[in-house]
């Protein structure tokens, strides 16, 4: 295995404690330089390592009893010094207080990068997908 490889399993078991509302285990696989950025479902993108740790705590205090945690992978790709990886990861959880578990999808996009230390993370993007859009409607937007 390589030692990306190892990040990567290590990441997604840190979701794994993330969706239960531990946010720790992810802390030391973000990469500690200026420029690192998280943009998740629950507010605008954040840079630096003290915010993504602030943000990502937050996330995880609004989910609880999470289960299930899968992650399909749509494509990866890794040069020397530089990794990307694209996927679905899919989960069940009791959101914002609800009684009730929740099933949660989310489009991700995590980058990495080797540093002296060893690989770490640099950016992470997910969002929710929305209902399935008809496809005379795909790709029509007001905002334009």
């Amino acid at each position: 295995m390589s030692d990306l490889d190892d990040l990567k399993t290590r990441y997604h078991r840190s979701v794994e404690a993330l969706i239960q509302g531990d946010p720790e285990p992810q802390r030391e696989l973000w990469s500690r330089r200026d420029d690192v950025t998280l943009a998740n479902p629950y507010g605008p993108p954040v840079k630096g390592w003290d915010s993504v740790c602030e943000v990502a705590a937050r996330a995880a205090a609004r989910l609880r009893e999470g289960e299930g945690l899968t992650f399909d992978r749509i494509s990866a790709y890794e040069t020397a010094d530089l990794a990307y990886e694209v996927g679905i990861q899919r989960f069940r959880a009791k959101l914002d207080g609800a009684d009730d578990v929740s099933p949660v999808a989310l489009r991700v996009t995590t980058v990495y990068r080797r540093e002296d230390s060893g690989w770490k993370i640099v950016h992470r993007h997910a969002d929710t997908i929305p209902e399935e859009t008809p496809p005379e409607q795909a790709g029509q937007s007001s905002n334009l």
